[in-house]
C-alpha cells in the first residue's frame, strides 16, 4: 500500500475515533444521566472503563513503546465486547421505544462504533511488526506515532502551565505502564471473581 494512502487511512481512523469513541460517548453519558436512564448510564460507564485502554495505548505510543502497538489491536476489540456483552443492558435497551431520540442515537452509535472499531483493529494489525523495535525507523510505523506525539505536545504544554512541571515521554510511558498494570489487575479480578458469579449480567457494576 502506498505510504500516503496508508497515512491517510490511519489519520481517518484517528479522527473518526475522536468523534465516535470520545465525543459522542461523552454526549450520550451526559444525556442519559440527565434523562435518568440508569441502564444507559451503566452501559456508558462500562464503556468508559474498557475504553480507557485506548488512552493507555496513546501514552505508550508517545515514547514508541512496543506494547502500545499491540494495544492498538486489543483496545478496539475490547470496546466492541463492552458494547454488546451485557445481557441485562441489551434487554433494557431493546425494551425502550425505538423512536425515542436517546435510545435511537445510542443504537446508531453502538453499531457505528462497532464497525469502526473492527476496521481500526484490522488496520492496526499491520502495525504489529513495529513491535520489533524498529517502529521509529519504518515510515509506515511513523503514521501511528504522529497522533500520540501531537497529543503529547498539547499535554506537555498544559502540564507545564498548570503544574509548572515537565511532561516528558518517559513520564508518559511510566504513567501508561502503571495504568496498564492497574487495568490488567482489574480485568483479572473481574474474570476470576465476578464473571463466574454473575455471568453476562452487569447489574450495578
Amino acid at each position: 500500500m502506498p505510504e500516503q494512502l496508508y497515512r491517510s487511512l490511519v489519520w481517518l481512523d484517528v479522527r473518526l475515533g475522536m468523534l465516535f469513541a470520545v465525543g459522542l460517548p461523552l454526549v450520550l453519558l451526559v444525556w442519559a444521566a440527565l434523562r435518568r436512564e440508569q441502564a444507559l448510564v451503566r452501559l456508558m460507564g462500562l464503556y468508559w472503563k474498557v475504553a480507557s485502554l485506548q488512552l493507555i495505548a496513546l501514552l505508550l505510543l508517545t515514547g514508541n513503546r512496543p506494547t502500545g502497538f499491540l494495544l492498538l489491536v486489543v483496545a478496539p476489540l475490547m470496546v466492541v465486547a463492552s458494547l454488546w456483552f451485557w445481557v441485562d443492558l441489551n434487554e433494557e435497551l431493546a425494551d425502550m421505544p425505538p423512536w425515542r431520540a436517546l435510545p435511537l442515537t445510542l443504537r446508531i452509535w453502538r453499531w457505528s462504533l462497532t464497525l469502526l472499531s473492527l476496521g481500526g483493529a484490522s488496520l492496526a494489525i499491520t502495525a504489529l511488526p513495529c513491535m520489533g523495535g524498529a517502529g521509529a525507523g519504518l515510515r509506515l510505523c511513523r503514521a501511528w506515532l504522529e497522533a500520540p506525539e501531537g497529543l503529547h505536545g498539547v499535554v506537555a504544554r498544559v502540564f507545564a502551565f498548570v503544574f509548572g512541571g515537565e511532561w516528558t515521554t518517559g513520564v508518559a510511558a511510566f504513567v501508561g505502564y502503571a495504568a496498564l498494570v492497574a487495568y490488567v489487575v482489574g480485568l483479572l479480578q473481574w474474570l476470576v471473581v465476578r464473571l463466574p458469579r454473575l455471568g453476562r449480567v452487569a447489574g450495578e457494576f
